[in-house]
């Protein structure tokens, strides 16, 4: 069996898609779940303007990002594919939570072959660049973008801020049990 180059998103792919708003709630007095998030920008969701959201963003990203959960199952079966892929995690985050970054995996005990921090939303060029064989996302535009790009498949993890419809090439998961039946039964035994 040869091995794959999976291209994983970080931030609520790994994570969960809830991981900002207790951080949000907090700092903004709000109640905010995640069937409120209907668009992947935040700002949308409650009255905040974008340059106080970044401003405030920008100081409590450490703590965030330190203190997100990782989704359910996703240790055990990114645990498993180890064994037989490799793991590149692929992430908008910036160079400026890398070690943050690399400390919560240690902290989660989560293998990985690289992690690259690319400080924007646009993981096309890293993509190619990496030659990855598959990719596992939660932005919609990323996974169309990658999808019909790169004519990759994308798994985009369901999530309530991106319903939008999807082209053939990206396959929507609700979970990690999902993504690995995927994977399992219809990216390996195609490419077998």
């Amino acid at each position: 069996m040869s091995n794959y180059r999976f291209g994983i998103d970080i931030d609520g792919t790994v994570t969960c898609p809830t991981s900002l708003l207790p951080h949000i709630n907090k700092a903004f007095s709000c109640n905010l779940v995640l069937d409120d998030i209907k668009e992947y920008d935040l700002t949308k969701a409650f009255p905040v303007s974008p340059e106080d959201f970044y401003k405030w963003f920008k100081v409590a990203e450490p703590e965030i990002y330190a203190t997100s959960p990782i989704q359910i199952d996703a240790h055990g079966i990114l645990t498993q594919w180890k064994k037989e892929h490799e793991l590149y995690f692929i992430s908008a985050r910036g160079q400026n939570v890398l070690d943050v970054t690399y400390q919560w995996f240690v902290e989660q005990n989560l293998a990985f072959d690289h992690i690259e921090l690319i400080g924007t939303h646009d993981k096309i060029e890293t993509a190619r660049n990496f030659n990855i064989d598959v990719f596992f996302e939660d932005k919609h535009d990323n996974a169309v973008g990658i999808a019909e790009e790169l004519n990759i498949p994308v798994l985009l993890f369901n999530t309530p801020y991106n319903q939008q419809a999807v082209p053939k090439g990206v396959i929507r998961v609700n979970n990690w049990l999902e993504a690995d039946a995927w994977i399992q039964h219809s990216f390996l035994t195609q490419k077998a």
